[in-house]
């Protein structure tokens, strides 16, 4: 009997790759997906499977899924990870840059939502979740940039959640706020101590437990954060 399968589109180093091996340690067949293949490849492997994708070009999404379901079928299971950061006063902004950050992490969110979702409406099941942050819930001074774009995303997981969860699809939004543990942030976790970012494994769990709620109580919106975070 095939195994299930899982899609994590925007799969870096850190929470992507946490994402992909738990997926995996689930029993799932996983599928990663960047722009950036070869940055991929030599994590692929262990039932873990590489594919490039440039999540705010459309017919890249959709020739990324149609590759996975020819190869493993479709995934039940669909992450957008994807995200790209901007800062700098809204004095001084540019439009263009702007523009590129709201693609990557607003309508590459709808291009793979998208996709997934008319998958798996004919199937009446699965689960969609998106990897928020801090900036979706409020804007910050020189955050802007970044907020339109997450605040975006957001929006998309809401109205997504009740329009597919009466068709059997689970969609959820996780915000995560706070620094993610990883090499470039070594330096914030010395000077604020071992706990102050969050582990790629932990916050990996947490999605994968989301894919295993019951339908009777599903959780559309999760806000992780260290426990020593004052909030």
């Amino acid at each position: 009997m095939a195994k299930e399968v899982a899609l994590v589109v925007g799969a870096g180093p850190g929470l992507g790759m946490a994402l992909g091996r738990r997926f995996a340690e689930g029993g799932f067949t996983v599928a990663i997906a960047s722009r950036d293949r070869a940055r991929l490849d030599a994590s692929a492997g262990k039932g873990i499977h590489a594919y490039g994708c440039d999540a705010g070009d459309a017919a890249s999404v959709a020739a990324t899924f149609d590759a996975i379901a020819r190869d493993h079928g479709d995934p039940s299971l669909v992450v957008y990870n994807a995200s790209a950061m901007l800062r700098g006063s809204v004095l001084d902004l540019d439009p263009a840059e702007v523009q590129r950050v709201w693609q990557i992490c607003c309508l590459g969110a709808l291009n793979v939502g998208q996709q997934a979702a008319r998958r798996m409406v004919t199937k009446g099941r699965g689960t969609i979740l998106f990897t928020g942050a801090t900036a979706a819930l409020r804007g910050g001074a020189n955050f802007a940039g970044f907020a339109i774009g997450k605040f975006g995303q957001r929006a998309l997981a809401q109205s997504m959640a009740r329009d597919l969860g009466p068709k059997g699809i689970h969609v959820a939004h996780v915000i995560v706020d706070g620094l993610i543990a990883a090499e470039r942030n070594q330096a914030f976790q010395a000077d604020h101590g071992p706990d102050s970012a969050l582990d790629p494994a932990a916050i990996a769990e947490a999605y994968w437990q989301l894919h295993l709620q019951p339908k009777s109580a599903w959780t559309q919106e999760l806000d992780l954060r260290p426990w020593v975070e004052k909030f």
